[in-house]
């Protein structure tokens, strides 16, 4: 039987969380690398800890790249400079880098797909409409009607706060505020909706002093008042669920954040990729995202399978909907793709399937094509994938993201007439 009361949480960090700083820079270098040769092949993997940064991978590309100053700069623009610096300074942390070419064997296969190299036809196909997946994998995409993004609510909810955390402190509102931080939303759902938020929880670093105040426990009123003022009361004030008189609060449950960033942890890139997608509300088939450019669909086809879901739903073909795409390395059709909309559906899964099937291109090269994703950093002045490395890369409303788009949905009510569908 299906549960239809229940908590559920989400969390969110912000940019400064070590894992996250990790994802930015990694993404920093593939939109360098993609804004001065679109057909980079890009595999970066970051780690940070005190006082260094290592950046590792494979990279092959036309151009050349300065990565000491890219990974300075991102740490700088997150925040980890001067009094904030907290033990991993951007202008006097090591950079370390180990860079390699892409793997000749991958290349091939991603080069010239199975499907072309089967071929004993003569094909005038472009390098980009033949390429295969960069690797084998499954990757999953999700939308439901919790929100206007069509996302589930505790993750929106979660990202909210976390962004609006790093904007206080970036603006100066709340000036004793450190770049790391986290925050976390329980939900209640009634008969599978949400009803009520039941736990507020946020995490900061701050200055060990506020306005010369030094003692812990001032320190920490101080924070919580600020907080539920800039942070949580402005958060909810557009929400049209928001804290009631029962709703827990936490703020700094531990009682001091002082040493945090990769001075506090270390980072790695792919870390928190749960927080990049659905906050775990729906499946994630393993694979990070960032320092990936678009061949590999670890990336490119988790971004098309939340599309296609959004498209349903947002077609009224389903309240929710899950995408499940499977590829093989060197081949460009996938092997299998999945469709469950959890009973909510008012047709088929199969028949959704089958609308699927007919509508979305969901090759590598269809992908590439359909979002331009070589483009997107050099049409958005050298910076896109960066910013996609905090607070989500699904359901994004404060960027233009084309995977957020619902182009489809129109043809998918029209089509779905034809199986007795009921949306329109």
């Amino acid at each position: 039987m299906t549960r239809k009361n229940f908590l559920f949480t989400s969390e969110s960090v912000t940019e400064g969380h070590p894992d996250k700083v990790c994802d930015q820079i990694s993404d920093a270098i593939l939109d360098e690398f993609l804004t001065k040769d679109n057909r980079s092949r890009v595999a970066a993997e970051t780690t940070v800890t005190t006082g260094m940064a290592l950046v590792c991978g494979e990279i092959t590309a036309d151009c050349y790249v300065d990565i000491p100053q890219v990974v300075r700069s991102t740490i700088k623009n997150i925040g980890y400079s001067g009094s904030c610096s907290g033990g991993f300074d951007a202008d006097t942390c090591a950079v370390l880098t180990s860079i390699d070419e892409q793997s000749t064997d991958i290349g091939s296969g991603v080069n010239k797909a199975l499907e072309s190299r089967s071929s004993n036809s003569d094909t005038s196909s472009t390098e980009t409409e033949a390429i295969g997946a960069g690797d084998q994998g499954i990757m999953f995409g999700y939308a439901c009607n919790e929100t206007p993004e069509l996302m589930p609510l505790p993750i929106s909810l979660a990202h909210k706060l976390s962004y609006r955390l790093a904007q206080v402190r970036k603006q100066g509102i709340v000036n004793y505020l450190r770049p790391d931080g986290k925050s976390q939303v329980t939900v209640e759902y009634v008969d599978n909706k949400p009803a009520r938020i039941h736990t507020v929880l946020i995490s900061t670093q701050h200055n060990p002093e506020i306005n010369g105040v030094s003692d812990n426990k001032q320190v920490q009123e101080i924070i919580s008042s600020d907080l539920k003022k800039y942070v949580i009361d402005y958060v909810f004030a557009s929400e049209e669920i928001k804290p009631d008189a029962n709703t827990i609060i936490l703020i700094n449950p531990s009682g001091r954040f002082v040493i945090g960033g990769p001075q506090g942890d270390s980072g790695l890139t792919g870390r928190k990729i749960i927080v990049d997608t659905y906050g775990g509300y729906s499946r994630h088939g393993g694979g990070a995202f960032s320092g990936k450019d678009p061949t590999k669909v670890d990336r490119s086809a988790a971004y098309a399978a939340r599309y296609v879901a959004k498209n349903i739903v947002a077609a009224g073909l389903a309240d929710k909907c899950e995408i499940e795409l499977a590829y093989a390395i060197g081949v460009a059709e996938p092997l299998s793709i999945m469709v469950d909309t959890f009973g909510t559906g008012k047709i088929s899964d199969e028949e959704i399937s089958k609308l699927v099937s007919s509508n979305f291109d969901l090759t590598p090269a269809g992908i590439i094509n359909k979002f331009d994703l070589r483009n997107l950093p050099a049409k958005n002045g050298g910076k896109f994938y960066q910013l996609l490395a905090a607070y989500g890369h699904m359901g994004r409303t404060d960027i233009d993201v084309p995977w957020e788009h619902i182009d489809k949905a129109e043809t998918l009510k029209a089509q779905s007439l034809s199986y007795g569908c009921s949306c329109v």
